[in-house]
């Protein structure tokens, strides 16, 4: 008896099977796809639609003005636009080399259990909440960088307005120390899987050409990761910059720029986080959605920004092919 028959069946029945397997599995990537661009659709028409009161009073001046007076209702964003990057670029300034070193030695130094055990600590360094660093910053890190850190740059560097001033245990500063804190596990996290994903043959071919270690990080791993060292830093810059609770813990709410780090500020997630609660007025309430259509602006120009430094830096690796 022949068995054609039978394969042909089986095969036919495969075929059926296959493809419905393929419309299903493109209906459900598809209608997952236009779910979470319609979520951020609806987040950004909530946003710009609570924020046309002050769109209509205030204009794009909202942007450079410095004020936030509700009992004459006149509000500006400039002091928390200013919070916002000082803050982040001193978290990213503390926290890419330390992410960088720790990634490192858990890929190229530590030895194995040493390496698990490390790593292990760093990743739950992330799973942290906000509010329970911002806790430990107002009782533990405000404190010894008052005490400590503080007056040792003001008396070594006081001649640099950023270090001048009076220290103070809630301030510019201790916001910027916690946000790299909160950036490092992140940054390092995806800088040691961009290093262990460096292909063996690379870095034994340079140590066997005469390379020393430190030559063939620099001139192998380090310059293989350089996109997704780049995509890192980017990433960790917008949790820096959409951090609100901890920030508002420990940087001391004065809507304010002052050259010193050492004073109290504010960023524009703490201000929203601070007031939405307990707003006054609807134009002070429309303020606070102009400040949150600001941040949002702020974070979708961050991830292009990543994309544009990633494809630049494949295009030089690839020649454009």
């Amino acid at each position: 008896m022949s068995s054609v028959p039978i394969t042909q069946q089986l095969r036919s029945g495969r075929r059926v099977r296959d493809r419905l397997g393929d419309r299903l599995l493109l209906i459900f990537t598809l209608g997952a796809s236009i779910v979470a661009v319609g979520l951020i659709g609806l987040i950004a028409w909530k946003i710009i639609h609570g924020a046309r009161l002050a769109f209509s009073s205030f204009g794009i001046s909202f942007l450079w003005d410095t004020p936030w007076d509700a009992v004459h209702s006149h509000f500006g964003a400039l002091p928390g636009l200013y919070g916002t990057a000082v803050t982040s670029l001193m978290a990213l300034i503390i926290a890419t080399p330390l992410a960088l070193a720790i990634a490192l030695f858990l890929s190229e130094l530590a030895p194995p259990g040493l390496r698990v055990l490390v790593g292990s600590l760093v990743e739950m360094l992330a799973a942290i909440p906000s509010v329970v660093l911002g806790l430990w910053g107002i009782l533990v890190l405000g404190p010894l960088l008052a005490d400590h850190v503080e007056p040792w740059l003001n008396r070594w560097f006081g001649f640099l307005p950023i270090f001048s001033g009076t220290p103070s245990a809630s301030g510019v500063f201790i916001a910027g120390v916690i946000l790299a804190i909160m950036v490092v596990p992140i940054v390092a996290s995806i800088s040691r899987e961009l290093f262990v994903s460096v292909p063996n043959e690379l870095e034994e071919g340079a140590l066997a050409l005469g390379a020393t270690r430190w030559e063939m990080v620099r001139g192998v791993i380090l310059s293989s990761s350089r996109p997704g060292i780049a995509a890192a830093v980017i990433l960790g810059l917008g949790r820096a910059l959409g951090e609100a609770i901890a920030v508002t813990q420990v940087i001391g709410s004065s809507w304010v720029i002052n050259r010193s780090l050492f004073p109290p500020g504010d960023t524009l997630a703490s201000r929203i986080a601070a007031q939405f609660q307990g707003w006054g007025t609807k134009l002070q309430l429309a303020s606070l959605f102009y400040l949150a259509a600001i941040l949002l602006v702020i974070g979708l120009v961050t991830n292009l920004l990543a994309q544009v430094i990633v494809r630049r830096f494949a295009f030089q690796r690839t020649g454009g092919s």
